[in-house]
């Protein structure tokens, strides 16, 4: 039940002395323009700051969500013209990104509703009725009238519905930069596969041609006499093998081209990117890198937002304890018709006020206090996860980047290994000092070193591209040395 309380100069309360102190308490702070407020002083969650990157050495800095920092065009330390082309074309034309920009604006306009509910509202009306029957000639009647209304914010549930609104919207601002930081992530991902495609299908339609030629070779020897059959099954057995590699790469190209054409908002069918030489460039990460970066993170930036409005949502839930105010006031006037409306002496006006306090709902109140709370707490260890799986994510990328690191003169000497013993088979074979299954043999380690390279060269990429994710967009010397 919420009974009403209505006052005016002449209102006599004869309610016990709580109640009067809790009146005299809501007219002061009404007097104050709702100055009072009762929710939590809010405070970003602490979480774990370890001393370093365990993986690469790094000084660490304490997390705070930075979100607003310009990432600028991360994409562009990849020194790749069409990659650029491409990107830019994700930023305008990519649905998720239109998704979570609509949703911004849903936000924001969520926002101004809220922050409108601090303020009167004004009502204007205007109306004329004529009314008849039987031998009557009938009569009129006009009327004018303007009413407004205010809900006095006098425990800040009014305010904290707004400052609510405001982390969400902010929340939906991060969501935004964290579409974006994907979709260019992703468009990322599958442009430097589908150029390793192309690269691998390069290196194998090469190969095809040397086995082509060893074919030739091995025929002509079993057509004279000097080799047997199964040199010849085994060339053909090699080349067919090749050339059914090449057909699987193609078909993964094409899936990865139409992964791109979603993400530049084309259908698959409208949209072709023709083989091109890769750019094999591998932006080198830096020897320190500061935690600072990870502030940057537009999913750490919204869980921390939405800590925000839970514990604004405590404040709402909480301003039900107390009264609420109301005010309001009309003016109007009346006559027979409209023309002789603002010449009548029929003015009416009125004032008002109403104070409202609940007495007894079982328990409703603290209950939602009670889920508030809670609420609060889940989107704090939201906001705790957030931080510890960027901090594993970057030192597991850290990890890989390092270990690939290691692995690329090994795998450069491998495949110059492989690629002598090759050449030094087939002379062999041709002077017929060996069997052309050593020749096979030779020309499958050199095909799956040279693979073996050119896959390192895609896992370098892709683990910078991913790092720079993880790192919230990029690490240029200006983010690097933020007091600089």
């Amino acid at each position: 039940m919420m009974p009403t309380l209505a006052f005016s100069h002449s209102l006599r309360l004869t309610r016990t002395a709580p109640v009067l102190r809790s009146l005299a308490l809501a007219l002061c702070c009404a007097g104050l323009l709702s100055a009072c407020s009762v929710a939590p002083v809010y405070q970003v969650p602490s979480t774990p700051a370890p001393a370093s990157f365990k993986e690469a050495g790094a000084l660490w800095q304490s997390a705070q969500p930075n979100d607003a920092v310009d990432r600028g065009d991360w994409w562009t330390l990849f020194a790749d013209e069409q990659l650029n082309q491409l990107a830019a074309r994700v930023q305008v034309d990519n649905q998720n990104i239109a998704a979570a920009a609509a949703a911004v604006q849903q936000a924001q306009a969520a926002l101004r509703v809220e922050q409108a509910g601090l303020l009167p509202t004004v009502n204007g009306t205007l109306g004329q009725t004529r009314q008849g029957g039987g031998q009557s000639s009938g009569n009129g009647s006009a009327s004018l009238g303007i009413s407004a209304a205010w809900d006095a914010d006098l425990w800040g549930r009014l305010r904290e519905s707004v400052s609510a609104a405001q982390s969400s919207a902010q929340a939906s601002e991060a969501d935004l930069a964290a579409a974006r930081l994907s979709a260019v992530g992703s468009l990322v991902q599958n442009y430097f596969r589908l150029r390793e495609a192309d690269a691998e299908m390069q290196i194998l339609q090469q190969s095809i041609e040397g086995y082509q030629r060893s074919l030739q070779i091995a025929q002509n020897r079993y057509d004279v006499g000097v080799e047997a059959r199964t040199a010849v099954l085994q060339a053909q057995t090699t080349l067919t093998n090749t050339q059914a590699s090449v057909e699987s790469l193609r078909q993964s190209r094409q899936t990865y081209e139409h992964a791109i054409a979603v993400l530049t908002g084309q259908a698959p069918a409208q949209f072709d990117l023709p083989p091109a030489a890769w750019n094999v460039t591998v932006p080198e990460v830096p020897a320190v890198v500061p935690s600072t970066l990870l502030e940057r993170r537009p999913d750490i930036a919204a869980a921390e937002r939405a800590v925000a409005a839970a514990n604004a949502q405590i404040g709402v839930a909480q301003a039900a304890y107390y009264p609420s105010l109301s005010l309001s006031g009309s003016l109007s006037r009346s006559g027979s018709n409209l023309g002789n409306l603002f010449s009548a002496s029929g003015l009416l006006w009125s004032l008002g006020a109403s104070l409202s306090q609940s007495i007894f709902n079982a328990g409703a109140t603290t209950a939602q206090v009670d889920s508030a709370r809670a609420a609060h707490a889940a989107r704090t260890a939201s906001y705790r996860q957030s931080v510890l799986a960027a901090f594993q994510a970057v030192e597991d990328v850290l990890s890989n980047v390092a270990a690939l690191h290691a692995q690329k003169p090994l795998l450069q000497q491998s495949l110059d290994s492989a690629e002598k013993v090759e050449q030094q088979m087939l002379n062999r074979y041709k002077e017929g000092q060996v069997p052309y299954t050593d020749v096979v043999t030779a020309q499958a380690t050199a095909l799956s070193a040279r693979r073996s390279l050119i896959q390192l060269q895609l896992n370098q990429q892709l683990a910078a591209a991913q790092l720079i994710q993880e790192l919230g967009g990029g690490w240029h010397a200006d983010w690097m040395n933020p007091g600089a």
